[in-house]
């Protein structure tokens, strides 16, 4: 279910909203674009970016290497053709709209696969991480972001706390289905990977900023991740009392004119 709806309207909400969505993630992008430039093969050739949703992470590893031919990959035809937009004039960098794990096929041999959260939605990881090794070069490198536990993550466990349902847990396909450190390791030897190490990152997720911060982040928050699901099926009086906790929460967030919250990652590496 989570891939069919990063086809459609998931997918097609946060192609809408990609400035926020890429504003949230601001804070890891300097270590997972460390990370990548870090395990690249030397002379690498062709890079491909799971799930690289509205091209973010494409964009800086295509920068980073211009003599690479970089690929994008990503199920949302949406967030695909905001990719493209923004890429425009990047003569190395190019986008697919399609599975990851098959259209990869078309990409081989490929030394270099990196993800900024973009893998935790495969319902069969194992068998897409073997498809994704099965095309690389040997010895070649993956690097990916996912989150670490719901519980360091505030924008998670206070919009929960302030009477969101939580969102998917750890192993189910969604945000979280990778935070435990022992499974994702499991899952990529099962899957043919080797030399698997998982660092942690900390760093500020940030909501809402702007004239009204606090209304910028209960707007981000009823578009993107478990609170928009909970709102659309609320009542219109659960939807006032939802809204109404949210904004106090926000307004608890809110420092020097911004809604941040704590937010914690893994970033993986391994080797085919």
């Amino acid at each position: 279910m989570e891939q069919a709806e990063w086809a459609g309207t998931i997918g097609d909400v946060w192609a809408e909203e990609w400035r926020r969505t890429d504003r949230s993630f601001a804070g890891l992008a300097t270590a997972l674009n460390a990370a990548i430039r870090a395990n690249a093969l030397a002379g690498a050739r062709t890079i491909a970016d799971i799930g690289c949703g509205a091209g973010v992470t494409s964009i800086a590893t295509a920068q980073a290497f211009p003599d690479a031919q970089v690929t994008g990959l990503d199920i949302s035809l949406g967030l695909v053709a905001v990719a493209r937009e923004r890429s425009h004039g990047i003569p190395n960098l190019s986008f697919v709209a399609g599975d990851a794990p098959t259209a990869i096929h078309d990409l081989a041999p490929v030394d270099l696969i990196v993800s900024r959260h973009g893998v935790m939605f495969f319902d069969d990881p194992v068998a897409a991480f073997a498809a994704l090794r099965s095309a690389m070069t040997p010895g070649g490198r993956l690097v990916f972001s996912c989150f670490r536990s719901p519980r360091l993550n505030g924008w998670a466990s206070w919009l929960s706390d302030g009477g969101a349902p939580p969102p998917p847990g750890i192993g189910a396909p969604g945000p979280f289905a990778f935070a435990d450190e022992g499974a994702v390791t499991h899952m990529l030897a099962a899957a043919g990977w080797g030399d698997a190490v998982a660092e942690p990152v900390d760093y500020r997720y940030r909501a809402g900023e702007g004239e009204d911060p606090i209304e910028d982040a209960v707007s981000f928050f009823t578009r993107i991740g478990p609170t928009a699901r909970a709102l659309r099926d609320a009542s219109p009086a659960e939807r006032a009392v939802l809204l109404d906790r949210m904004r106090a929460l926000m307004a608890e967030q809110l420092k020097h004119g911004a809604v941040d919250f704590d937010a914690a990652a893994w970033i993986w590496t391994a080797r085919a």
